[in-house]
């Protein structure tokens, strides 16, 4: 009875630690870890094996194929690249459970520690870089991992206090009021299309535009609106200047966010600097599928200097 207990107990211990799956063909794996919480996250892993390693975090109801043009590109230069789909996102499990920028900072640091993933670049996209700063303020020790960061088009804090001076809203590109952010929200079906409109530039093709619009849509509504108002209340300012790796700022001259608010966030940080697209260059929220070959020009010089 006692060896059965033993083994009994081994095996929640077992479960209770982050698994993985994979399949490798050539120079490609695709797999799939389990969190620590029992969440299945497929991943993809494209490039040399001893390439230098790079991770594309997508944002809010983003999927890892957007970064198609980035993942190509990077493979073929040499590099060892990693994208996910995080909980609810993409192909990954939908449960009914976990969204919250601070549970998925605990998938990332899974990710992480079950890939070996080390040397690494982190490039994040809008609420991507929410989910890298909270995994760099809930996880110090993870933090060694890391080599450099690319953070793409996110404000530090993005819901204007009814109590700021204006110019302060302004300084940290806030754009949502409380009750902009509730009412997207709560009517999220017919909220989002128009949302991801004002995310692109009218030179987007309507194809290239219904596409985003099905990867969206592989996150339901519900377990999204549950993700965005956790997502738009956090504030990151407190963590900006504790990031100690050089990292690399990227904003937008078309975006929803205000450059200027996004210029802020690398002025916070110690190692940053910034680059901030023209709206020649094609500058949306979306700028790096907008304009990929000077995307990752960008990002290929600042990876390796």
């Amino acid at each position: 009875m006692k060896l059965l207990l033993l083994l009994a107990f081994a095996f929640q211990v077992i479960l209770s630690f982050p698994q993985v799956i994979s399949i490798t063909t050539g120079t490609m794996t695709t797999g799939a870890i389990t969190t620590g919480d029992g969440v299945s996250l497929t991943y993809s892993q494209q490039g040399p094996g001893n390439g230098k390693q790079m991770l594309f975090i997508p944002g809010w109801r983003q999927t890892a194929a957007e970064w198609k043009k980035q993942v190509d590109y990077f493979a073929a230069a040499g590099f060892r690249v990693t994208t996910y789909d995080m909980r609810g996102h993409g192909d990954s499990a939908k449960p009914n459970f976990g969204y919250h920028v601070s549970r998925f900072a605990a998938d990332l640091n899974d990710l992480l520690t079950k890939l070996g993933l080390k040397d690494l670049t982190i490039v994040s996209h809008s609420m991507g870089c929410s989910v890298t700063w909270a995994f760099w303020d809930q996880y110090p020790s993870s933090r060694k991992l890391i080599k450099k960061l690319v953070l793409v088009d996110q404000s530090a804090d993005f819901v204007i206090d009814p109590n700021w001076p204006k110019h302060k809203a302004e300084e940290l590109a806030a754009i949502f009021t409380p009750d902009a952010v509730y009412n997207t929200a709560h009517d999220m079906a017919a909220q989002t299309p128009p949302l991801v409109k004002s995310m692109l530039t009218s030179s987007v093709s309507e194809a290239d535009y219904n596409w985003i619009m099905a990867q969206n849509k592989k996150m339901s509504d519900a377990n999204a609106a549950t993700l965005l108002i956790d997502h738009a209340f956090k504030d990151w300012r407190d963590v900006l200047p504790r990031i100690n790796v050089p990292t690399l700022v990227i904003a937008g001259e078309l975006s929803i966010f205000p450059a200027t608010g996004v210029e802020w966030v690398a002025s916070q940080i110690p190692c940053a600097k910034h680059y901030t697209f023209s709206a020649a260059e094609k500058g949306s929220h979306f700028m790096f599928w907008e304009n990929p070959t000077k995307f990752n020009s960008l990002v290929k010089n600042f990876v390796t200097e």
